[in-house]
């Protein structure tokens, strides 16, 4: 080793003994912030969202004032007291009174033309609609004025009724008004005894079609009648000539009329207690009032409704839709969700007094000391519904076991003897759930009807729980 080696050396030994103490430096840890502030923002959020996901949540739902209306719709058998009129000459026959319409004593129903040629000369004019005359114009006019003043969208079927009608009524005015634009025509044929003017005998009104069922009765009806793929029927004005004999209108000659409907047995046990009901006729929305009876054949009931008026509007019908107007419920419209049931201790309404620093409604609750010495305490418990003999509480206040003490009295009351439960919901307008009884209406299969205006039930604008069987008295609700 050299000399100059030896001593760079020999320094460093010595420098090294001097300073024993010297710690070796360390790099510094270098932190990211935004990694740290990411991991706790990560933290918070997956915290937060396992809490959202363990804990139960209550929806809220809005009482508020509602209907629920019953569907008890049916296809109803209609029976009539029904003639049928035939005629006493063979020929071509010309119509003169519209369907539906009703007749007097003397006036001319049709004409029958044994050679046919009058018949021909009124067809031929029923094909110019020029030649109706200004009075029957006016009145076609006006009904088609209140077609359309009446029409609504959603009633269109009516239409098909409607057009009907119309031309009904212009053939009607069509077909008179050739009669007696060939007067002279007619008057050489009558003289001949070849053409005929039949005019009613008797007053009634006057439809143009044969099913076979012009003799059914509320006594003779058969259930196979209330299937429509099997009915026909004979439209009389579709046959350009008759014979004698033949049928050629039929005359209803009284207001009263019946129809018969199939109902199930629900619906018959709804209407046992009443004989009068409402109901709404489908085609034109017409409502009236039926008095009805009730009678089953072969297990099928059957509500037989008897009308005085109307049934001009559904003369050329057999089959009439009609709606039963059993519950139009009006209250508070719930949904059936909300609805649960609640335990509670039933008390005497003579155990309760008024006590206390609020002068408060409560009971005396008897206490028994170690000695055997006895006290009463008086505690003031929520009422949550009320009867003429007892009122219902719950066990915030007391407990099962509990002795009540009746003033001025020796007698005593077990809490718990008797219970009893309520059907009600949960209101939750305070923040917490507040148990309200409720009185039904009305329900169907997803709401319910409750009566309003009752003391310790809910009112219009309440916010309640939606599934009342998630939720527990008192409980805190976050929404």
């Amino acid at each position: 080793m050299s000399q100059q080696a030896s001593e760079t050396s020999e320094r460093t030994c010595c420098f090294l003994k001097k300073n024993k103490n010297v710690v070796k430096y360390r790099k510094p840890l270098n932190i990211n912030i935004g990694v740290v502030v990411f991991i706790i923002i990560f933290i918070y959020l997956m915290f937060n969202a396992f809490t959202y996901l363990t804990e139960v949540h209550i929806s809220p739902y809005e009482v508020e004032q509602g209907t629920i209306a019953v569907n008890n719709v049916y296809n109803g058998l209609a029976l009539r007291s029904e003639k049928i009129c035939t005629s006493d000459y063979s020929g071509s026959v010309n119509y003169y009174v519209k369907e539906g319409s009703k007749i007097a004593y003397g006036d001319l129903l049709y004409s029958v033309d044994e050679s046919g040629d009058v018949a021909s000369m009124i067809n031929a004019a029923n094909e110019d609609g020029t030649k109706i005359d200004a009075d029957n114009l006016a009145e076609i006019e006006d009904t088609i004025e209140d077609f359309q003043y009446a029409y609504r969208s959603g009633d269109f079927y009516q239409v098909y009724s409607f057009k009907d009608n119309v031309n009904a009524s212009l053939n009607e005015a069509l077909s008179m008004n050739a009669l007696n634009s060939i007067s002279d025509y007619v008057a050489t044929a009558e003289e001949n005894n070849t053409f005929h003017k039949v005019y009613a005998t008797e007053p009634g009104i006057i439809t143009y079609y044969v099913d076979g069922y012009e003799n059914v009765s509320t006594e003779n009806f058969t259930s196979d009648m209330f299937d429509e793929s099997n009915y026909t029927r004979q439209d009389l004005k579709a046959e350009p000539s008759t014979s004698s004999g033949g049928q050629v209108y039929k005359l209803i000659d009284s207001e009263l009329w019946n129809i018969i409907l199939p109902i199930p047995e629900e619906t018959a046990a709804a209407l046992s207690d009443d004989n009068t009901i409402r109901i709404r006729f489908l085609k034109d929305s017409k409502e009236t009032y039926a008095t009805y009876t009730i009678t089953n054949q072969g297990g099928q009931n059957y509500l037989i409704l008897s009308l005085k008026n109307g049934m001009v509007r559904y003369a050329s019908e057999r089959y009439v839709e009609v709606e039963l107007l059993l519950s139009e419920d009006t209250g508070l419209k719930i949904p059936n969700s909300a609805i649960t049931e609640k335990e509670f201790f039933t008390i005497p309404v003579g155990y309760f007094i008024k006590g206390g620093d609020s002068d408060s409604t409560g009971l005396l609750v008897d206490h028994t000391d170690k000695d055997g010495n006895h006290s009463s305490a008086f505690v003031s418990p929520t009422i949550y519904y009320a009867t003429d003999d007892f009122y219902y509480i719950d066990s915030e206040s007391v407990s099962a076991g509990d002795v009540l003490v009746k003033t001025d009295s020796n007698d005593t009351y077990v809490v718990g003897s008797q219970t009893a439960s309520l059907q009600g919901v949960y209101n939750i307008n305070k923040g917490y759930a507040v148990f309200k009884q409720i009185d039904i209406l009305y329900q169907n299969e997803e709401y319910s009807i409750v009566k309003t205006g009752t003391t310790y039930g809910i009112m219009q604008y309440d916010h309640i729980a939606l599934d009342g069987g998630k939720i527990t008295e008192n409980q805190l609700i976050k929404q």
